[in-house]
């Protein structure tokens, strides 16, 4: 049998959100498999189905800007040990500097470059930093780029939107909806935009949880086979519409979904309008 550190039982809890001891008797039954080991916690209803893997106390900031253009944005993110050093003027004006060069040069990964330039500041001010992403995304004639940074700047938003005319992009109404669009991703961090563009594997590791809570669900034994098939297809109908963009509640007004706030800015302005694409990134919490 694998020896149960105290280190894994407390990775399995800032990742389930599980107890100490179910964590710990998770790992023993799974024989320390991590995987399997978070999977049984779902099971068994002890954790909740994740809408994107990972969680970390890394410290640090994304930073996120758009060429003057519209053509092209980056998102760079910086870690660092303490909140504190975040927050130094010096490590804010790298990441300003680190994002302009990427633009200009257009850098789509770390470089030996910019490694150098995290590592003059980590030497200057004494702490451990790196850089750990960066990411381009590129806008056609038809297209608009919008950025949106929470808070300190521990999470940053690109949207992509599109239109049949992209001069409604001027209107201001236009893009102050297409910024609330870009709050709403930073809120709820979506799986994806709709339901097509759910990878198949991952949903079908989801279904597999679903039905295993249900076989262990007294209330639902004995129930014919195309009840529980039904069932199951609720669940995860239900569970799509949580996680998918389009489907969730609009963060300024929760009366309309993404979709319908979508189509009644796209009447408004006389155009179609869509959201295309997006980018979260959060510190310390990967893709």
């Amino acid at each position: 049998m694998a020896e149960i550190s105290t280190s894994d039982v407390k990775k399995l809890r800032e990742k389930t959100g599980a107890g100490p001891m179910e964590c710990k008797n998770a790992l023993i039954e799974t024989n320390g498999d991590f995987a399997k080991a978070e999977k049984l916690l779902k099971e068994k209803g002890l954790a909740a189905l994740e809408k994107r893997a990972g969680r970390s106390t890394n410290q640090g900031k994304v930073f996120v800007k758009i060429k003057e253009d519209g053509s092209t944005a980056v998102l760079v993110e910086i870690n660092a040990e303490t909140d504190f050093v975040a927050r130094n003027p010096e490590f804010i004006a790298l990441g300003g500097a680190i994002a302009d060069k990427a633009l200009a040069k257009g850098i789509t990964e770390p470089t030996e470059e910019l490694h150098a330039m995290v590592q003059d500041l980590a030497t200057k001010i004494r702490e451990n930093m790196g850089l750990k992403r960066i990411k381009q995304v590129k806008a056609s004639s038809n297209e608009y780029l919008c950025q949106y940074i929470h808070g300190d700047g521990n999470i940053g938003i690109i949207v992509k939107c599109e239109s049949d005319k992209p001069e409604i992009f001027k209107n201001e109404e236009v893009k102050n909806f297409i910024f609330t669009l870009a709050m709403h991703v930073a809120a709820f961090n979506p799986v994806a935009i709709e339901r097509n563009k759910i990878d198949q594997a991952w949903l079908k590791e989801q279904e597999d949880i679903f039905r295993v809570q249900m076989e262990k669900d007294e209330k639902l034994a004995g129930k014919p086979e195309n009840v529980l098939k039904g069932i199951l297809q609720g669940k995860v109908s239900k569970y799509l519409s949580e996680i998918c963009l389009l489907e969730q509640n609009h963060v300024i007004d929760d009366k309309l979904t993404v979709a319908k706030a979508i189509e009644e800015c796209a009447k408004k302005a006389g155009a179609k309008l869509s959201i295309t694409d997006y980018v979260y990134y959060k510190v310390g919490v990967e893709d």
